[in-house]
């Protein structure tokens, strides 16, 4: 291929073997085009771009070693693409560990979390469920089985006010499930804990606190501490402590004196990175951490006489679900324990 200039256009003129004499280029033998000398510029602009875009790119150096944290010094989270850094994001929310799954999952009319956690770095991948409700239990046990867990506890944090428990629906679509509440809420269950007791899952285990007040048998189940177990800790902590926030004290043997000595002395002696899951959420919030609600919590940053006074005057409306909730939770949901006699939890 040949590009010549004539009369201030450029022809690129096709070869086979020699040049084309004049007169066959006007017979029409002529394979040549011509175009302006504009597009010949933006046709090498191109080319010259394409070479250094070809060109590898090596890492700075010192001396003879790669410095990967220069190379990489750029490449920062603020940086990041947007679906690149809500993908960060949601490893904050949950501890890091290669044993345990965990799953929030959410109920829409009583604005109830439910939680899903399993060892699968046990041979059996052992599981437990926190706070069920009747609405969803079917879609949480359609989750155990599309994750291949074995569902060994369903558990409540208290007696439930505003929805009903799943936990007999689970119980009877799956009879080998242990039911468990505290033994302080006077309700019925395959196993009753106290302060200090471990539910154990594979080679995890969760750690009751009683943190009473909202009711007069609520719990905290928190992750363990040991190096084995997912860091940073996880807290779960009912209705005792919200975020932002914290449960009501009017009823089913409340105190907010009570509630106010639970959660300082049960949840913020806790780590303060120790990640806090409520049993509820009315605003869009997921999680929180003990040292955002030391410092951010409008209610319970105040000193007791002020948290007592803020909730006397909260003026909630009684409970909608209360009457049916209340007594079906009192034997573990929809399912008549009765004739049964709950066990102690074996530590």
């Amino acid at each position: 291929m040949e590009i010549t200039k004539r009369g201030g256009k450029w022809n690129m003129i096709q070869l086979y073997g020699k040049r084309r004499k004049p007169e066959e280029q006007r017979k029409g033998f002529d394979n040549s085009f011509t175009f302006d000398h504009r597009f010949l510029s933006l046709l090498m602009l191109r080319l010259h771009l394409l070479r250094l875009s070809l060109s590898p790119v090596s890492p700075p150096k010192v001396g003879n070693m790669i410095k990967p944290t220069a190379f990489a010094s750029g490449l920062t989270r603020s940086n990041l693409c947007p679906k690149i850094r809500s993908t960060m994001a949601t490893f904050s929310t949950a501890s890091e560990s290669p044993k345990l799954l965990f799953r929030q999952l959410f109920e829409k009319e009583s604005s109830t979390y439910t939680y899903l956690l399993a060892d699968v770095g046990h041979p059996e991948r052992p599981a437990l469920l926190i706070d069920p409700v009747d609405k969803t239990a079917e879609r949480d046990l359609s989750l155990v089985n599309d994750l291949r867990l074995k569902l060994t506890y369903a558990i409540n944090t208290h007696v439930h006010a505003d929805h009903v428990t799943g936990t007999g629906i689970i119980k009877t679509k799956m009879p080998s499930v242990k039911s468990i509440i505290s033994r302080a809420s006077n309700a019925k269950a395959d196993l009753l804990v106290k302060g200090g007791d471990r539910i154990q899952f594979g080679n995890l285990f969760l750690e009751v606190r009683p943190t009473p007040g909202h009711t007069v048998g609520c719990v905290t189940y928190v992750t363990g501490d040991g190096s084995d177990q997912p860091q940073p800790r996880m807290a779960f902590t009912g209705d005792a402590l919200l975020i932002r926030g914290c449960g009501r004290t009017d009823f089913q043997g409340g105190s907010s004196e009570q509630l106010y000595k639970s959660v300082h002395s049960q949840i913020f002696t806790l780590p303060k990175d120790t990640l806090l899951y409520p049993a509820h959420d009315y605003k869009g919030y997921t999680v929180t951490t003990v040292e955002e609600e030391m410092q951010y919590n409008p209610r319970l940053t105040k000193d007791q006489e002020m948290f007592k006074n803020i909730m006397a005057d909260l003026n909630l409306p009684y409970p909608k679900m209360i009457d049916k909730a209340v007594p079906a939770n009192m034997v573990c949901g929809l399912q008549d324990l009765n004739d049964k006699h709950s066990e102690p939890l074996a530590v």
